[in-house]
Protein backbone atom coordinates (compact mmCIF):
# COMPACT_ATOMS: atom_id res chain seq x y z
CA UNK A 1 0.00 0.00 0.00
CA UNK A 2 2.99 2.34 -0.43
CA UNK A 3 2.43 5.28 -1.23
CA UNK A 4 -1.33 5.08 -0.29
CA UNK A 5 -3.59 7.74 -1.22
CA UNK A 6 -4.81 8.26 2.03
CA UNK A 7 -1.75 9.32 3.39
CA UNK A 8 -1.34 11.24 -0.16
CA UNK A 9 -4.61 13.34 0.89
CA UNK A 10 -4.05 14.12 4.72
CA UNK A 11 -0.11 15.16 3.87
CA UNK A 12 -0.57 16.78 0.75
CA UNK A 13 -0.32 20.08 2.48
CA UNK A 14 2.77 19.74 4.14
CA UNK A 15 5.29 20.74 1.81
CA UNK A 16 5.78 22.14 -1.84
CA UNK A 17 9.39 20.88 -1.99
CA UNK A 18 10.95 17.08 -3.35
CA UNK A 19 12.70 15.79 0.19
CA UNK A 20 13.38 12.40 1.30
CA UNK A 21 9.95 11.94 2.77
CA UNK A 22 8.10 13.26 5.41
CA UNK A 23 10.05 11.34 8.58
CA UNK A 24 13.10 10.42 9.10
CA UNK A 25 13.64 7.21 11.12
CA UNK A 26 16.84 6.69 13.78
CA UNK A 27 17.77 3.52 15.38
CA UNK A 28 17.69 4.19 19.09
CA UNK A 29 20.69 2.56 21.13
CA UNK A 30 20.28 -0.97 22.08
CA UNK A 31 21.68 -3.96 24.27
CA UNK A 32 23.75 -6.60 23.00
CA UNK A 33 21.99 -8.91 25.63
CA UNK A 34 18.76 -8.85 24.35
CA UNK A 35 17.11 -9.65 20.51
CA UNK A 36 13.86 -7.56 20.57
CA UNK A 37 13.85 -4.10 21.69
CA UNK A 38 10.32 -2.24 22.57
CA UNK A 39 9.83 1.09 23.48
CA UNK A 40 7.02 2.28 26.17
CA UNK A 41 7.95 5.49 26.74
CA UNK A 42 8.84 8.65 26.16
CA UNK A 43 9.07 12.02 27.19
CA UNK A 44 9.38 15.80 25.65
CA UNK A 45 13.14 15.48 26.95
CA UNK A 46 13.70 12.72 24.39
CA UNK A 47 14.50 10.55 27.38
CA UNK A 48 13.05 6.69 26.17
CA UNK A 49 12.15 3.52 28.38
CA UNK A 50 10.79 0.08 27.22
CA UNK A 51 11.43 -3.57 27.26
CA UNK A 52 13.53 -6.19 26.30
CA UNK A 53 12.77 -9.76 25.27
CA UNK A 54 14.97 -12.52 24.13
CA UNK A 55 17.73 -12.22 26.09
CA UNK A 56 20.81 -14.25 25.37
CA UNK A 57 22.80 -16.49 28.02
CA UNK A 58 20.03 -16.60 30.36
CA UNK A 59 20.82 -18.80 33.40
CA UNK A 60 20.14 -22.65 33.71
CA UNK A 61 19.92 -24.07 37.34
CA UNK A 62 20.94 -28.07 37.39
CA UNK A 63 21.60 -28.29 40.86
CA UNK A 64 18.29 -29.78 41.44
CA UNK A 65 17.34 -31.88 38.12
CA UNK A 66 17.53 -35.80 37.93
CA UNK A 67 18.20 -36.05 34.49
CA UNK A 68 16.78 -40.10 34.19
CA UNK A 69 13.48 -38.79 35.18
CA UNK A 70 11.09 -39.66 32.21
CA UNK A 71 9.67 -36.24 32.22
CA UNK A 72 13.19 -34.64 31.02
CA UNK A 73 14.16 -38.19 28.93
CA UNK A 74 11.17 -38.16 27.31
CA UNK A 75 11.21 -34.44 26.41
CA UNK A 76 14.87 -34.65 25.50
CA UNK A 77 13.96 -37.62 22.78
CA UNK A 78 11.01 -35.92 21.27
CA UNK A 79 13.08 -32.48 20.66
CA UNK A 80 15.83 -34.71 18.98
CA UNK A 81 13.45 -36.18 16.57
CA UNK A 82 11.71 -33.09 16.11
CA UNK A 83 14.99 -30.92 15.45
CA UNK A 84 17.44 -33.45 14.19
CA UNK A 85 16.30 -36.98 12.99
CA UNK A 86 13.84 -35.22 10.58
CA UNK A 87 16.19 -33.19 8.85
CA UNK A 88 19.07 -35.83 8.99
CA UNK A 89 21.03 -34.39 11.79
CA UNK A 90 22.74 -35.66 15.14
CA UNK A 91 21.66 -34.10 18.09
CA UNK A 92 25.03 -31.69 19.49
CA UNK A 93 24.07 -32.11 23.31
CA UNK A 94 23.03 -35.20 25.46
CA UNK A 95 21.65 -35.07 29.13
CA UNK A 96 24.60 -35.51 30.68
CA UNK A 97 25.86 -32.98 29.10
CA UNK A 98 23.56 -30.34 30.32
CA UNK A 99 23.80 -32.52 33.61
CA UNK A 100 27.84 -31.28 33.92
CA UNK A 101 26.65 -27.63 33.33
CA UNK A 102 27.77 -27.83 29.67
CA UNK A 103 25.08 -26.14 27.63
CA UNK A 104 25.81 -25.48 23.79
CA UNK A 105 23.29 -22.90 22.50
CA UNK A 106 21.08 -26.41 21.35
CA UNK A 107 21.18 -27.67 24.59
CA UNK A 108 20.22 -24.10 26.30
CA UNK A 109 17.22 -23.97 23.56
CA UNK A 110 16.23 -27.46 24.56
CA UNK A 111 16.16 -26.47 28.37
CA UNK A 112 15.12 -23.06 27.95
CA UNK A 113 11.47 -24.70 25.71
CA UNK A 114 11.19 -27.51 28.52
CA UNK A 115 10.60 -24.81 31.62
CA UNK A 116 8.53 -22.50 29.27
CA UNK A 117 6.19 -25.95 28.86
CA UNK A 118 6.12 -26.69 32.62
CA UNK A 119 5.73 -23.10 33.52
CA UNK A 120 2.77 -23.86 35.47
CA UNK A 121 4.73 -26.70 37.76
CA UNK A 122 6.17 -25.67 41.07
CA UNK A 123 9.09 -27.91 40.94
CA UNK A 124 10.75 -26.35 38.18
CA UNK A 125 13.21 -23.41 37.77
CA UNK A 126 10.77 -20.17 36.31
CA UNK A 127 12.98 -17.91 33.71
CA UNK A 128 11.43 -14.50 31.93
CA UNK A 129 13.39 -13.38 29.06
CA UNK A 130 12.33 -9.79 30.02
CA UNK A 131 13.98 -7.11 31.06
CA UNK A 132 13.70 -3.18 31.68
CA UNK A 133 16.08 -0.89 29.46
CA UNK A 134 16.66 2.93 29.45
CA UNK A 135 17.25 3.32 25.78
CA UNK A 136 18.47 6.96 26.39
CA UNK A 137 20.78 8.45 27.25
CA UNK A 138 23.04 6.29 25.02
CA UNK A 139 24.30 3.94 25.68
CA UNK A 140 21.29 1.82 25.89
CA UNK A 141 21.64 -0.20 29.89
CA UNK A 142 19.12 -2.01 31.69
CA UNK A 143 17.03 -0.83 34.63
CA UNK A 144 16.70 -3.63 37.29
CA UNK A 145 13.43 -3.29 39.30
CA UNK A 146 13.21 -5.92 41.52
CA UNK A 147 15.22 -9.11 41.10
CA UNK A 148 17.67 -9.77 42.89
CA UNK A 149 21.43 -11.74 42.75
CA UNK A 150 21.15 -15.80 42.56
CA UNK A 151 22.52 -17.96 45.18
CA UNK A 152 22.40 -20.82 42.29
CA UNK A 153 24.72 -19.01 39.47
CA UNK A 154 26.32 -16.27 38.36
CA UNK A 155 24.11 -12.69 38.26
CA UNK A 156 20.57 -12.15 38.51
CA UNK A 157 17.96 -15.03 38.81
CA UNK A 158 16.27 -13.82 35.72
CA UNK A 159 13.44 -15.38 36.51
CA UNK A 160 11.38 -11.34 37.23
CA UNK A 161 8.66 -10.45 34.89
CA UNK A 162 9.16 -6.40 34.23
CA UNK A 163 6.56 -3.71 32.79
CA UNK A 164 8.70 -0.48 32.54
CA UNK A 165 5.97 1.87 31.59
CA UNK A 166 5.84 5.34 31.41
CA UNK A 167 8.70 8.26 32.36
CA UNK A 168 8.10 12.02 33.38
CA UNK A 169 8.63 15.43 32.16
CA UNK A 170 11.61 15.26 34.67
CA UNK A 171 12.87 11.55 33.75
CA UNK A 172 10.94 10.13 36.88
CA UNK A 173 9.84 6.44 35.94
CA UNK A 174 7.19 4.09 36.80
CA UNK A 175 6.92 0.27 36.71
CA UNK A 176 6.21 -3.26 37.85
CA UNK A 177 7.77 -6.27 38.76
CA UNK A 178 7.14 -9.47 40.68
CA UNK A 179 9.52 -10.82 43.51
CA UNK A 180 11.97 -12.91 42.31
CA UNK A 181 11.91 -16.86 42.55
CA UNK A 182 13.59 -18.63 45.99
CA UNK A 183 14.47 -22.25 45.51
CA UNK A 184 13.48 -23.76 48.74
CA UNK A 185 13.32 -27.50 49.67
CA UNK A 186 10.26 -28.87 51.60
CA UNK A 187 9.01 -32.23 52.99
CA UNK A 188 4.94 -32.89 52.09
CA UNK A 189 3.42 -34.13 55.04
CA UNK A 190 3.30 -38.23 55.00
CA UNK A 191 6.58 -38.12 52.33
CA UNK A 192 10.41 -38.75 53.53
CA UNK A 193 12.39 -37.03 50.95
CA UNK A 194 12.54 -33.49 50.58
CA UNK A 195 11.08 -31.86 47.31
CA UNK A 196 12.42 -28.35 45.15
CA UNK A 197 9.90 -25.89 44.82
CA UNK A 198 10.42 -22.14 43.44
CA UNK A 199 8.48 -19.72 45.15
CA UNK A 200 8.18 -15.77 45.48
CA UNK A 201 6.82 -13.23 48.15
CA UNK A 202 4.47 -11.87 46.26
CA UNK A 203 2.72 -11.74 42.49
CA UNK A 204 3.53 -7.80 41.72
CA UNK A 205 4.85 -4.55 42.89
CA UNK A 206 4.61 -0.66 41.71
CA UNK A 207 8.23 0.82 41.39
CA UNK A 208 9.32 4.03 40.92
CA UNK A 209 12.52 5.13 39.70
CA UNK A 210 14.66 7.92 40.39
CA UNK A 211 16.20 9.72 37.80
CA UNK A 212 19.42 8.44 39.25
CA UNK A 213 17.90 5.01 39.55
CA UNK A 214 16.99 4.66 42.90
CA UNK A 215 14.08 1.80 43.18
CA UNK A 216 11.40 1.56 45.75
CA UNK A 217 7.64 0.04 45.63
CA UNK A 218 4.16 1.25 45.89
CA UNK A 219 2.79 -0.98 48.50
CA UNK A 220 -0.96 -2.28 47.94
CA UNK A 221 -3.96 -1.22 49.89
CA UNK A 222 -3.57 -4.98 51.22
CA UNK A 223 -0.96 -7.51 51.19
CA UNK A 224 -2.72 -9.97 52.63
CA UNK A 225 -1.05 -13.24 51.18
CA UNK A 226 1.22 -11.06 49.08
CA UNK A 227 -1.04 -8.65 47.15
CA UNK A 228 -0.25 -6.80 44.24
CA UNK A 229 0.07 -3.48 43.07
CA UNK A 230 1.21 -2.22 39.31
CA UNK A 231 2.30 1.45 38.24
CA UNK A 232 1.43 2.54 34.64
CA UNK A 233 1.57 6.15 34.67
CA UNK A 234 3.51 9.26 36.37
CA UNK A 235 2.92 13.09 35.73
CA UNK A 236 4.68 15.79 37.82
CA UNK A 237 2.11 18.01 39.70
CA UNK A 238 2.73 21.80 39.40
CA UNK A 239 3.60 21.88 42.90
CA UNK A 240 6.45 19.57 42.34
CA UNK A 241 5.17 16.49 43.25
CA UNK A 242 3.83 13.22 41.41
CA UNK A 243 0.37 11.86 40.48
CA UNK A 244 1.13 8.08 40.11
CA UNK A 245 -1.79 5.42 38.66
CA UNK A 246 -2.09 1.87 38.46
CA UNK A 247 -4.02 -0.71 40.49
CA UNK A 248 -3.51 -2.75 43.89
CA UNK A 249 -5.32 -5.13 45.66
CA UNK A 250 -7.46 -3.50 48.39
CA UNK A 251 -8.30 -7.67 49.76
CA UNK A 252 -9.10 -10.81 49.37
CA UNK A 253 -13.22 -11.45 48.01
CA UNK A 254 -15.08 -14.22 50.38
CA UNK A 255 -15.04 -17.31 47.80
CA UNK A 256 -11.10 -16.59 47.23
CA UNK A 257 -11.03 -16.52 50.91
CA UNK A 258 -12.49 -20.09 51.19
CA UNK A 259 -10.35 -21.43 48.23
CA UNK A 260 -7.29 -20.62 50.71
CA UNK A 261 -8.72 -21.98 53.53
CA UNK A 262 -9.87 -25.34 52.03
CA UNK A 263 -6.29 -25.30 50.46
CA UNK A 264 -3.16 -23.64 52.15
CA UNK A 265 -2.76 -25.29 55.30
CA UNK A 266 1.20 -26.03 54.64
CA UNK A 267 0.90 -29.94 54.76
CA UNK A 268 1.29 -30.92 51.11
CA UNK A 269 2.97 -28.06 49.44
CA UNK A 270 3.99 -24.93 50.98
CA UNK A 271 1.62 -21.98 51.62
CA UNK A 272 3.66 -20.11 49.13
CA UNK A 273 2.77 -22.32 46.35
CA UNK A 274 -0.93 -22.79 47.08
CA UNK A 275 -1.37 -19.64 47.13
CA UNK A 276 0.59 -19.02 43.77
CA UNK A 277 -1.30 -21.55 42.79
CA UNK A 278 -4.46 -19.27 43.53
CA UNK A 279 -3.03 -16.25 41.99
CA UNK A 280 -2.67 -18.25 38.54
CA UNK A 281 -6.37 -19.20 38.37
CA UNK A 282 -7.15 -15.70 37.28
CA UNK A 283 -5.67 -16.35 33.70
CA UNK A 284 -8.37 -16.84 32.02
CA UNK A 285 -11.25 -14.96 34.32
CA UNK A 286 -10.42 -12.11 36.11
CA UNK A 287 -13.44 -12.72 38.29
CA UNK A 288 -11.39 -15.82 39.56
CA UNK A 289 -8.59 -13.44 40.80
CA UNK A 290 -7.15 -14.38 44.61
CA UNK A 291 -7.94 -10.67 45.38
CA UNK A 292 -10.06 -8.00 44.14
CA UNK A 293 -8.08 -4.91 42.85
CA UNK A 294 -9.09 -1.42 42.16
CA UNK A 295 -7.51 1.51 40.21
CA UNK A 296 -5.36 3.97 42.47
CA UNK A 297 -3.91 7.39 42.43
CA UNK A 298 -0.88 7.80 44.53
CA UNK A 299 0.46 11.22 45.42
CA UNK A 300 3.88 11.10 45.96
CA UNK A 301 5.58 14.09 47.24
CA UNK A 302 8.88 15.93 44.93
CA UNK A 303 10.89 13.60 47.00
CA UNK A 304 9.06 10.00 45.96
CA UNK A 305 7.43 9.42 49.17
CA UNK A 306 3.74 8.39 49.14
CA UNK A 307 1.32 10.87 51.15
CA UNK A 308 -1.73 9.58 49.52
CA UNK A 309 -3.07 6.58 48.26
CA UNK A 310 -6.60 6.71 46.85
CA UNK A 311 -8.85 4.38 45.58
CA UNK A 312 -10.44 5.27 42.13
CA UNK A 313 -13.98 2.61 42.45
CA UNK A 314 -15.34 0.68 40.42
CA UNK A 315 -17.77 0.87 37.40
CA UNK A 316 -20.16 -1.41 39.47
CA UNK A 317 -21.56 -1.98 43.00
CA UNK A 318 -21.06 -6.23 43.85
CA UNK A 319 -23.92 -7.67 45.03
CA UNK A 320 -23.94 -8.60 48.93
CA UNK A 321 -23.59 -12.18 48.34
CA UNK A 322 -21.18 -12.16 45.14
CA UNK A 323 -17.82 -13.40 46.33
CA UNK A 324 -16.00 -12.84 42.84
CA UNK A 325 -13.73 -10.46 42.50
CA UNK A 326 -13.72 -7.74 40.56
CA UNK A 327 -11.24 -5.60 38.65
CA UNK A 328 -10.36 -1.71 37.61
CA UNK A 329 -7.28 -0.06 36.56
CA UNK A 330 -5.98 3.07 36.06
CA UNK A 331 -3.45 3.34 32.78
CA UNK A 332 -3.05 7.37 32.23
CA UNK A 333 -3.26 10.23 34.66
CA UNK A 334 -2.53 13.99 33.61
CA UNK A 335 -1.56 16.74 35.85
CA UNK A 336 -5.04 17.63 36.89
CA UNK A 337 -5.67 14.42 38.47
CA UNK A 338 -7.79 13.19 35.78
CA UNK A 339 -7.10 9.46 35.18
CA UNK A 340 -8.40 7.04 32.91
CA UNK A 341 -8.34 3.03 32.30
CA UNK A 342 -10.50 0.38 32.56
CA UNK A 343 -12.91 -1.31 35.07
CA UNK A 344 -15.48 -4.15 35.14
CA UNK A 345 -19.13 -2.90 34.47
CA UNK A 346 -22.39 -4.59 34.15
CA UNK A 347 -23.99 -5.53 30.68
CA UNK A 348 -26.86 -2.95 29.89
CA UNK A 349 -29.15 -5.98 29.48
CA UNK A 350 -28.04 -8.28 31.61
CA UNK A 351 -27.33 -7.75 35.50
CA UNK A 352 -25.64 -11.23 35.64
CA UNK A 353 -22.68 -11.05 32.80
CA UNK A 354 -19.88 -8.45 33.64
CA UNK A 355 -18.14 -6.85 30.74
CA UNK A 356 -14.40 -4.97 31.25
CA UNK A 357 -15.22 -1.73 29.69
CA UNK A 358 -12.88 2.04 29.03
CA UNK A 359 -13.16 4.62 32.05
CA UNK A 360 -13.04 7.78 32.89
CA UNK A 361 -12.25 8.21 36.78
CA UNK A 362 -13.17 11.65 38.37
CA UNK A 363 -14.42 12.82 41.15
CA UNK A 364 -15.25 9.49 42.95
CA UNK A 365 -17.06 8.40 39.82
CA UNK A 366 -16.37 5.52 37.15
CA UNK A 367 -17.88 6.51 34.02
CA UNK A 368 -18.04 4.82 31.21
CA UNK A 369 -16.75 6.02 27.77
CA UNK A 370 -18.69 4.05 25.14
CA UNK A 371 -21.71 3.20 24.54
CA UNK A 372 -22.64 -0.24 25.30
CA UNK A 373 -25.96 -0.61 23.03
CA UNK A 374 -24.05 -0.07 19.76
CA UNK A 375 -22.45 -3.49 20.55
CA UNK A 376 -18.98 -2.49 22.38
CA UNK A 377 -18.74 -5.36 24.62
CA UNK A 378 -14.65 -4.44 25.49
CA UNK A 379 -11.72 -1.92 25.35
CA UNK A 380 -9.14 0.22 27.38
CA UNK A 381 -8.80 4.31 27.36
CA UNK A 382 -5.12 4.64 27.26
CA UNK A 383 -4.15 8.38 27.48
CA UNK A 384 -5.22 11.06 28.30
CA UNK A 385 -3.65 14.93 27.21
CA UNK A 386 -3.91 17.98 29.35
CA UNK A 387 -6.71 19.65 27.44
CA UNK A 388 -9.01 16.83 28.20
CA UNK A 389 -8.83 14.41 24.93
CA UNK A 390 -8.88 10.52 26.28
CA UNK A 391 -7.94 7.94 23.67
CA UNK A 392 -8.29 4.24 23.57
CA UNK A 393 -9.73 1.35 22.30
CA UNK A 394 -13.11 -0.70 22.16
CA UNK A 395 -13.70 -4.13 21.08
CA UNK A 396 -16.91 -5.38 19.13
CA UNK A 397 -18.19 -8.42 16.54
CA UNK A 398 -17.17 -6.59 13.27
CA UNK A 399 -18.01 -9.40 9.66
CA UNK A 400 -17.71 -12.57 12.26
CA UNK A 401 -14.25 -11.76 14.14
CA UNK A 402 -13.67 -9.95 17.42
CA UNK A 403 -12.11 -6.76 16.32
CA UNK A 404 -10.78 -3.92 18.05
CA UNK A 405 -11.09 0.07 16.82
CA UNK A 406 -9.60 3.14 18.11
CA UNK A 407 -11.67 6.43 19.75
CA UNK A 408 -10.92 9.79 20.53
CA UNK A 409 -13.45 11.24 23.69
CA UNK A 410 -13.42 15.11 24.16
CA UNK A 411 -14.24 16.17 27.64
CA UNK A 412 -14.74 19.13 26.86
CA UNK A 413 -17.98 18.51 24.17
CA UNK A 414 -18.75 15.17 25.50
CA UNK A 415 -18.12 13.55 21.93
CA UNK A 416 -16.98 9.76 21.75
CA UNK A 417 -15.58 9.21 17.75
CA UNK A 418 -14.29 6.02 15.77
CA UNK A 419 -12.25 7.46 13.16
CA UNK A 420 -11.96 5.66 10.14
CA UNK A 421 -8.88 3.28 10.39
CA UNK A 422 -6.87 0.76 7.51
CA UNK A 423 -10.60 -1.19 6.68
CA UNK A 424 -13.68 -1.79 8.22
CA UNK A 425 -12.63 -4.99 9.65
CA UNK A 426 -8.83 -3.98 10.39
CA UNK A 427 -8.13 -4.08 14.39
CA UNK A 428 -6.72 -1.39 15.23
CA UNK A 429 -5.61 0.26 18.82
CA UNK A 430 -4.59 3.94 20.16
CA UNK A 431 -1.25 4.13 22.11
CA UNK A 432 -0.52 8.01 22.84
CA UNK A 433 -2.31 11.41 22.03
CA UNK A 434 0.05 14.35 22.60
CA UNK A 435 -0.96 18.09 23.83
CA UNK A 436 -1.79 18.83 19.80
CA UNK A 437 -4.58 15.57 19.61
CA UNK A 438 -2.64 13.95 17.19
CA UNK A 439 -3.07 10.30 17.75
CA UNK A 440 -1.06 7.39 17.04
CA UNK A 441 -0.89 3.56 17.11
CA UNK A 442 -1.30 0.46 15.31
CA UNK A 443 -3.70 -1.16 13.42
CA UNK A 444 -4.01 -4.07 10.53
CA UNK A 445 -3.27 -3.85 7.13
CA UNK A 446 -3.89 -7.24 5.96
CA UNK A 447 -7.04 -8.28 4.18
CA UNK A 448 -7.34 -11.26 3.36
CA UNK A 449 -5.79 -13.55 6.33
CA UNK A 450 -8.49 -13.21 9.07
CA UNK A 451 -6.48 -15.13 11.61
CA UNK A 452 -2.94 -13.36 11.68
CA UNK A 453 -3.01 -10.22 10.36
CA UNK A 454 0.34 -8.19 10.41
CA UNK A 455 -0.21 -4.70 12.16
CA UNK A 456 1.38 -1.51 11.12
CA UNK A 457 1.63 1.87 12.63
CA UNK A 458 -0.46 4.87 12.08
CA UNK A 459 -0.24 8.71 12.88
CA UNK A 460 -4.43 10.38 13.23
CA UNK A 461 -4.87 13.92 13.63
CA UNK A 462 -8.35 14.94 15.14
CA UNK A 463 -10.55 16.35 12.54
CA UNK A 464 -8.82 14.69 9.53
CA UNK A 465 -11.14 12.08 7.66
CA UNK A 466 -8.98 9.09 8.11
CA UNK A 467 -5.03 7.61 9.75
CA UNK A 468 -2.36 7.76 7.86
CA UNK A 469 0.13 4.28 7.58
CA UNK A 470 3.28 6.20 8.86
CA UNK A 471 5.10 3.24 6.40
CA UNK A 472 3.40 5.48 3.59
CA UNK A 473 5.81 8.45 5.38
CA UNK A 474 9.03 6.85 5.33
CA UNK A 475 11.58 6.77 2.51
CA UNK A 476 11.37 3.99 -0.57
CA UNK A 477 14.92 3.42 -0.35
CA UNK A 478 18.31 3.18 2.06
CA UNK A 479 20.24 5.98 2.27
CA UNK A 480 22.31 4.76 -0.64
CA UNK A 481 19.07 5.73 -2.48
CA UNK A 482 19.60 2.51 -4.36
CA UNK A 483 18.82 -0.29 -1.69
CA UNK A 484 14.97 -0.79 -0.51
CA UNK A 485 14.19 0.30 2.76
CA UNK A 486 15.55 -2.07 5.62
CA UNK A 487 12.26 -0.94 7.68
CA UNK A 488 8.99 -1.67 8.76
CA UNK A 489 6.93 0.62 11.13
CA UNK A 490 5.20 -2.10 13.14
CA UNK A 491 4.12 -0.20 16.23
CA UNK A 492 3.80 3.39 17.17
CA UNK A 493 3.94 4.06 20.93
CA UNK A 494 4.61 7.45 21.80
CA UNK A 495 4.70 10.99 20.36
CA UNK A 496 5.99 14.19 21.88
CA UNK A 497 4.27 17.78 21.83
CA UNK A 498 6.85 18.31 18.77
CA UNK A 499 5.43 15.65 16.77
CA UNK A 500 8.35 13.20 17.71
CA UNK A 501 7.23 9.50 17.01
CA UNK A 502 8.73 6.58 18.99
CA UNK A 503 8.14 3.10 18.67
CA UNK A 504 9.06 -0.34 17.20
CA UNK A 505 10.22 -1.30 13.79
CA UNK A 506 11.22 -4.61 11.99
CA UNK A 507 14.51 -4.95 10.74
CA UNK A 508 16.23 -8.27 8.98
CA UNK A 509 19.68 -8.63 10.80
CA UNK A 510 22.11 -11.87 11.14
CA UNK A 511 20.14 -14.52 13.31
CA UNK A 512 21.60 -15.14 16.77
CA UNK A 513 21.34 -18.26 18.70
CA UNK A 514 19.88 -18.79 22.80
CA UNK A 515 23.58 -17.54 23.25
CA UNK A 516 23.92 -14.65 21.32
CA UNK A 517 26.56 -16.44 18.96
CA UNK A 518 25.45 -15.85 14.75
CA UNK A 519 23.53 -18.89 13.27
CA UNK A 520 24.82 -21.00 10.08
CA UNK A 521 23.20 -22.95 7.34
CA UNK A 522 24.65 -26.17 6.12
CA UNK A 523 26.99 -24.43 3.45
CA UNK A 524 28.54 -21.88 6.12
CA UNK A 525 25.95 -19.04 4.93
CA UNK A 526 25.00 -16.68 7.42
CA UNK A 527 21.18 -16.48 8.33
CA UNK A 528 19.26 -13.70 8.84
CA UNK A 529 16.11 -12.66 10.48
CA UNK A 530 13.76 -10.00 11.34
CA UNK A 531 14.30 -8.36 15.37
CA UNK A 532 12.07 -5.61 16.96
CA UNK A 533 14.07 -2.11 16.48
CA UNK A 534 13.32 0.71 19.12
CA UNK A 535 13.20 3.95 16.66
CA UNK A 536 12.34 7.50 16.46
CA UNK A 537 11.03 9.28 13.89
CA UNK A 538 11.57 13.09 13.63
CA UNK A 539 9.46 15.48 10.63
CA UNK A 540 11.77 16.07 7.59
CA UNK A 541 11.51 20.31 7.32
CA UNK A 542 10.08 20.67 3.95
CA UNK A 543 9.22 16.79 3.36
CA UNK A 544 7.02 15.32 0.86
CA UNK A 545 5.51 11.84 0.70
CA UNK A 546 7.22 10.14 -1.97
CA UNK A 547 5.82 7.98 -5.00
CA UNK A 548 7.95 4.78 -4.49
CA UNK A 549 8.30 3.00 -7.74
CA UNK A 550 6.43 -0.36 -8.32
CA UNK A 551 9.70 -2.86 -7.92
CA UNK A 552 10.64 -0.69 -4.20
CA UNK A 553 6.95 -0.64 -2.84
CA UNK A 554 6.45 -4.95 -4.01
CA UNK A 555 9.60 -5.36 -2.27
CA UNK A 556 8.54 -3.53 0.78
CA UNK A 557 5.13 -5.61 0.84
CA UNK A 558 7.25 -8.79 0.89
CA UNK A 559 9.63 -7.46 3.28
CA UNK A 560 7.04 -6.16 5.92
CA UNK A 561 4.61 -9.56 5.31
CA UNK A 562 6.74 -11.40 7.34
CA UNK A 563 6.99 -9.44 10.19
CA UNK A 564 3.33 -9.02 11.68
CA UNK A 565 3.96 -11.54 14.78
CA UNK A 566 6.58 -9.35 16.01
CA UNK A 567 4.28 -7.00 16.43
CA UNK A 568 1.62 -8.95 18.63
CA UNK A 569 4.91 -10.07 20.72
CA UNK A 570 4.81 -6.97 22.07
CA UNK A 571 1.24 -6.20 23.11
CA UNK A 572 1.18 -8.06 26.38
CA UNK A 573 3.88 -5.67 27.34
CA UNK A 574 2.18 -2.57 25.75
CA UNK A 575 -1.58 -3.09 26.76
CA UNK A 576 -0.94 -2.77 30.73
CA UNK A 577 -0.60 1.01 30.12
CA UNK A 578 -0.24 4.54 28.15
CA UNK A 579 0.51 7.66 29.31
CA UNK A 580 -0.23 11.21 28.91
CA UNK A 581 1.84 13.88 27.40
Amino acid sequence: MKKSLVALSIFAGLSASAQAAVYQLEELSTLDTAKHHFITDANNNGEVIGQVRGIYNLPIDVSYIDFTESIITRAYDDWEYRHFEQINKEITFTLDDIAGGNLNADALTFMLGFLSSNNGNENWQKVADVAAVNFTPSPAVEQVLLDQTSTDYDGYTRSVSNLYNAISEDGVRVGSGSAPYKKIEFTPSGENEAETYFVRDYRSRGVVVSPTGVVSTLEPVSALYGGTSMASDIVQRPDGGYYVVGSASIGVPVDRQEDYDERCDGEDEPVAVCVWRLENNASSNALNDLYDRRAILWTLDADLNTVETKDLGLGLVPDEDDGNSFLSMALAVNSQGLAVGYSHVRQFDSESRILTMPVLFQNGQVIELLNQEDDWRAGKAVAINEEGIITGYGSKRIDGRTTTKFFYHDLNTGQTVFPSDYFVSSSSVARDVNIHGVIIGEGEVDVVNSSSRRREGFIYNIGDDTVANINDLLPCYDIDGESNYPYNFAEATAIDDDGVIYGVATKSKEKLNARGEVEVDDSGKVLFESVAMPVKLSRIAGGEIEECPPEAAGSYERQSGSLGWLALLALPLLALRRRFK
